[in-house]
């Protein structure tokens, strides 16, 4: 546990994660607010109480729960908070948190499309049926108020909600107009880079979001907003916020850079790319290593240095 100021508390909660323990804050305001739920698992939930009662509270005192982002390490513990009076987030964690049916399907059978799509053969496209497995890490529960860009965050006035959309389709974080402290959920981290990971469009909208181009758009936007202090979702509070966007932009470039060389060699498929840039990690975990790579491609399309093609049912890429 860490005090921020009389106002913020954070308190570190571990997770099952490669990415190492999660975050979340202590809001006390006309309303004592939890800032994300970390993960849903007995240790993670022990320690949360720990750290509550460090600082003079139980579970029971938490009115709000306020989500930066659906991810499971982020989401998890809400159901234990059953008197919390508000569930506050994007709307596009409502299908997560609902354990919505129907929109689960829809985004396997967009993975299962858009990668067949990209060339992955069909043996590689096994890992659709694990995309629910870090559902149990993830909590149940339902949005009371839905917030975005503009929006002042319910029972604290002082915090902004600013859309940061990239890492997830309904990532937001939330910015003290006063003094300039950010919580960014995993908007904004020192010690990585967040994956711009691949979603479905909304049930009835037919363009898929493009989240490296979101991001970039959005790291770029908080270059101008008047941050002075970061409290990220996991790693170390930091304020160097312009050498860490820099550091995202520069890391972002040079992997498109190094697509942009195997496709001036020879036309790919995103695949066959992604077998090349990421050799080792790739039949692992291809949903990242996949939504990587379509990132590049997006970023590089964007800029007008490649194009794309069907052939034979499937995208190939080519360098202009």
């Amino acid at each position: 546990m860490t005090v921020i100021n009389k106002t913020i508390h954070q308190l570190t909660v571990p997770t099952p994660y490669a990415v190492g323990d999660a975050h979340t804050y202590l809001l006390k305001g006309e309303t004592l607010s939890l800032v994300d739920a970390g993960v849903n698992t007995e240790e993670a939930w022990i320690a949360l109480v720990a750290q509550l009662k460090d600082i003079g509270y139980e579970p029971n005192d938490i009115e709000q729960i306020i989500l930066t982002h659906h991810h499971p390490d982020h989401t998890g513990l809400i159901e234990r908070f059953s008197q919390v009076e508000r569930i506050i987030g994007h709307r596009n964690i409502t299908p997560w948190i609902m354990r919505d049916e129907a929109y689960f399907k829809h985004f396997e059978d967009f993975y299962y499309h858009y990668f067949t799509l990209s060339g992955v053969p069909k043996e590689f496209q096994v890992f659709i049926e694990r995309l629910r497995v870090p559902l149990k890490f993830s909590g149940k529960g339902e949005l009371t108020d839905v917030i975005d860009e503009g929006d002042r965050l319910p029972g604290h006035s002082e915090f902004r909600v600013i859309e940061t959309k990239g890492h997830a389709q309904s990532h937001l974080s939330f910015l003290n107009m006063v003094d300039g402290t950010f919580i960014g959920g995993d908007h904004l981290l020192q010690h990585i880079s967040p994956n711009p990971i691949m979603e479905p469009p909304l049930i009835g909208e037919t363009e898929r979001p493009k989240p490296l181009l979101q991001y970039r758009k959005n790291i770029t936007k908080c270059l101008d907003l008047g941050i002075r202090v970061i409290l990220p979702g996991h790693g170390k509070i930091f304020s160097n916020l312009e050498e860490v966007v820099a550091r995202q932009r520069a890391k972002q470039e040079s992997r498109a850079t190094k697509v942009l060389s195997l496709l001036r060699n020879y036309s790919h498929t995103p695949f066959q790319l992604c077998e090349q840039i990421f050799p080792r990690q790739y039949q692992l975990q291809l949903d990242l290593t996949m939504s990587e790579t379509i990132g590049q491609l997006d970023y590089l399309e964007d800029k007008g240095l490649v194009t794309k093609t069907i052939e034979d049912g499937v995208f190939v890429y080519h360098a202009i």
